[in-house]
C-alpha cells in the first residue's frame, strides 16, 4: 500500500505574513509623491470597490497603474530585493515554526496566494516552497505587464480550481492555513483546517 505524502497549503498574506505583501510591495517601489498620483489615479476603482466587493477588478486596476510595462524578469528582482527588506518584520514566527514542522515531515509544500505570483515568489523560494500558486498577470505581445489577470482572481473557489489543477481533482489536503474568508474553500479541502492560528508578530 502506497502511503501519499502529505499535502500542506498555506495562505500567504496575513497567514505566513502580518499584513498584505502586494500592497506593500507597490508602496515600497515607488517614491511617495508617485505612490500617491496613482493612489488618486485609482480612487474611482476604490470608491466602487465598497459597492462591488470585487478584488480581481481593483486588483487588475492597481496592476495596470503601478506595474504595466515592465517585464515579470523586472518586478520579479524589485520583488526579490522587497522580499530582502522585509523579511524580518513580515513573517509570523509561529506560521514559520508550523512550515518548518511540516517540511521536516517530509510534506509538499504550498503557498496558495491571492497575491500576484511574481511577487510573492521571493519568498517562496526563501521558504523552500514546492508549489507556489499565485494569480497571474497577463503579458502583452513583447511580454511586458499589461494590466488585466490572466485568469481568476487567486482566491475563494479559485484557489481550489488551482490547487486540483496541479494535484488532481481526487485531492485531499493534510493541512491548510488561511485567515480570511478567501481561503475557506482551500480550509475545507484539508485534514487540519487550521483558520487565524497565527497570531505572533516578528
Amino acid at each position: 500500500m502506497t502511503v501519499q505524502q502529505p499535502i500542506v497549503a498555506f495562505d500567504f498574506d496575513g497567514t505566513l505574513t502580518v499584513r498584505d505583501s502586494f500592497n506593500a510591495f507597490l508602496r515600497w517601489r515607488v517614491p511617495t509623491s508617485r505612490f500617491l498620483i496613482g493612489l488618486t489615479r485609482l480612487a474611482p476603482e476604490l470608491i466602487a470597490y465598497a459597492f462591488r466587493r470585487d478584488r480581481g477588478r481593483l486588483k487588475t486596476a492597481a496592476v495596470r497603474e503601478f506595474l504595466a510595462g515592465l517585464t515579470p524578469e523586472e518586478v520579479g528582482a524589485q520583488a526579490s530585493k522587497f522580499a530582502d527588506s522585509v523579511w524580518e518584520r513580515f513573517m509570523r514566527p509561529d506560521a514559520l515554526a508550523t512550515w518548518e514542522d511540516w517540511k521536516s515531515k517530509g510534506a509538499t509544500m504550498v503557498i496558495v496566494t491571492a497575491s500576484p505570483a511574481v511577487t510573492v515568489e521571493p519568498f517562496a523560494r526563501r521558504l523552500g516552497a514546492d508549489v507556489l500558486l499565485g494569480t497571474r498577470l497577463k503579458l502583452d505581445k513583447v511580454g511586458a505587464i499589461a494590466g488585466p489577470l490572466a485568469g481568476e482572481n487567486c482566491r475563494g473557489p479559485e484557489k481550489v480550481v488551482r490547487l486540483r489543477e496541479r494535484f488532481g481533482d481526487d485531492l485531499t489536503l493534510t493541512a491548510a492555513y488561511g485567515d480570511t474568508s478567501g481561503d475557506t474553500e482551500m480550509l475545507q479541502m484539508a485534514a487540519i483546517r487550521g483558520f487565524r492560528v497565527f497570531v505572533e508578530r516578528p
